[in-house]
């Protein structure tokens, strides 16, 4: 595997981190399909506590999962996958050029 490879690996440890978590995986998928949503409403629609949900955003935004927007007293949250999703493509297309992968990837 080439160096420009191990280092987009590198880049992509915060993201799979994170990812490696259900919880996290569930409130990404929740503010993907619903949008905007502050912690209580994320709170509303899962099974964690809002301590946790706090945590877990925390995590998130670090690693730039997530975006927050201060609007008077609440802070809202978006799904901001633009970042990670670039970063996996190039990492996919290193694994292509290294011969990690095929160029043609399967159909599901």
């Amino acid at each position: 595997m080439s160096q420009p490879t191990i280092e987009i690996l590198r880049e992509c440890i915060p993201t799979f981190s994170v990812l490696a978590d259900e919880n996290r995986l569930l409130i990404l998928q929740v503010l993907f399909d619903e949008g905007r949503l502050n912690v209580n409403a994320l709170t509303e629609k899962l099974h964690l506590s809002r301590p946790a949900v706090s945590h877990h955003l925390k995590l998130m935004l670090d690693a730039g999962l997530v975006q927050v927007e201060q609007l008077g007293k609440e802070r809202y949250y978006t799904a901001a996958l633009d970042e990670a999703g670039r970063r996996f493509q190039r990492l996919m297309a290193a694994f292509v050029a290294d011969g990690c992968l095929n160029s043609a990837l399967p159909e599901d």
